[in-house]
């Protein structure tokens, strides 16, 4: 099938190399002219594990283009895809300028059938809305989906690849049956291609993005009674997760959720139930929960330091709001740092992927190292903020060697704090 997609972020460019790897010819859309440039080049603006090498495989075999010419990308596409960014609004409400400005320009630019599918999270009603604005400019018959994404960075590819569901809202036999045959190469093993109504299909993702991030405020919470009673949260996580009805997944405390999804994501659904005369009153707590816990180690560092961080040095290992990724969009280790420059601290920083991004962000406001050890070198302390796996067992000698002082404050509970004490280290983390 000709496929268009609309939008190289995360999404549009994950989505636009999978479907060109099942043998679809794809033409990816973006209005950055440097980063289309460079993606013509075989140059991927993002990290994302094995995309790289589908990437490339696709570019070489002619089923990938990248231009910035949208009435290319109109005529080009049967389906075409809007990966487009809905951001956080002001009011915390999803801002659709981006949708409904692309759906204008292809209401404008169609001269035959076109099944315009929304892979942007959206709010409920925004298929309608799509569908206002096609009609708006257009006689030509078309139909609107809505397919959402559930890519988890760091497994964005085997997640499109090998997925546990697929979610289609359609209101038509043609688009449903276009629709089935695009995905039914990627559900051999069985798993469903869900159809339903376009509302239901929108509350679908914002549905699971907030319960899940409701599972880890939750863990959150009880980690941080945990503390208060002296109980341990690895045991009470290890018996919950051993119940087939809660599940092992998303249980593992830490310093809060961030991210690209589940931030907005929660925020859209409890503004749009206001908008709707409806109160989340659980996503209102998730909401003001996860703020506190970004920077829920930063009391346990001023009180380690007896209230003075004034010219502490502080080493940073991981910036990215979780392992596999670049991504650093409201990760916690940026909360964290802004509470240590206040606080008079100095701060070095290490991440395999995610550096590039901060100092976009951060500028010279912090130093950035080349590696684990010399980011911790000569370090009054350790924070940790995102659990890449090669924190997870360093040579302790070597970092005991480099810190000035043996003091870690582990924000992913990566370590046993048996172990930590019995290797000398004043050791704090999270619920236990």
């Amino acid at each position: 099938m000709k496929i268009t997609v609309i939008g190289t972020g995360y999404v549009g460019l994950v989505t636009g190399t999978c479907l060109a790897e099942a043998g679809n010819d794809v033409l990816c859309i973006d209005i950055d002219k440097v980063k289309v440039a460079k993606m013509q080049q075989g140059l991927l603006p993002i990290y994302e594990p094995h995309l790289q090498t589908y990437f490339n495989r696709n570019i070489k075999s002619g089923r990938l283009h990248f231009s910035t010419n949208i009435e290319e990308g109109v005529h080009h596409g049967e389906v075409i895809f809007l990966a487009l960014p809905t951001p956080e609004d002001e009011d915390g409400s999803a801002d659709l300028s981006y949708v409904l400005g692309v759906a204008n320009q292809i209401g404008e630019l169609m001269k035959d059938y076109k099944i315009v599918v929304s892979k942007s999270t959206v709010p409920v009603g925004t298929g309608e809305r799509v569908k206002a604005a096609l009609k708006a400019k257009t006689d030509v018959s078309f139909d609107v989906v809505s397919n959402p994404e559930f890519l988890r960075e760091g497994f964005a590819v085997e997640d499109f690849m090998k997925p546990d569901r697929i979610v289609v809202g359609v209101e038509s036999e043609r688009a449903k049956n276009a629709m089935e045959k695009l995905y039914k190469t990627f559900v051999r093993t069985g798993n469903p291609i869900v159809f339903m109504d376009i509302k239901s299909a929108e509350l679908t993702k914002y549905a699971a993005n907030a319960f899940l991030a409701t599972k880890i405020t939750y863990m959150n919470e009880i980690a941080n009674y945990c503390e208060k009673v002296g109980a341990n949260v690895d045991d009470v996580r290890m018996g919950m997760g051993l119940d087939e009805r809660i599940g092992k997944r998303f249980l593992f405390p830490g310093i809060g959720y961030g991210g690209s999804c589940f931030p907005k994501d929660v925020k859209a659904l409890h503004k749009s139930g206001k908008d709707a005369a409806h109160y989340f009153a659980i996503l209102d707590s998730v909401i003001k929960v996860n703020e506190q816990q970004k920077t829920v180690l930063f009391p346990k560092m001023q009180q380690h330091f007896e209230g003075n961080l004034k010219n502490k040095k502080i080493a940073v290992w991981g910036l990215a709001f979780k392992p596999d990724t670049d991504d650093i969009r409201e990760a916690p280790a940026l909360y964290m740092i802004n509470k240590l420059l206040d606080a008079g601290a100095s701060v070095t920083a290490f991440d395999p992927e995610a550096m590039d991004n901060v100092k976009t962000k951060l500028g010279d406001s912090i130093s950035f190292a080349s590696s684990m050890i010399s980011a911790v070198k000569d370090a009054d302390a350790l924070l940790i903020c995102t659990e890449w796996h090669a924190f997870r067992n360093p040579n302790f000698h070597n970092l005991k060697t480099a810190l000035k002082r043996n003091v870690i404050f582990d924000g992913r509970n990566i370590y046993n704090p048996k172990d930590m004490t019995a290797l000398g280290f004043d050791y704090y983390s999270i619920g236990r």
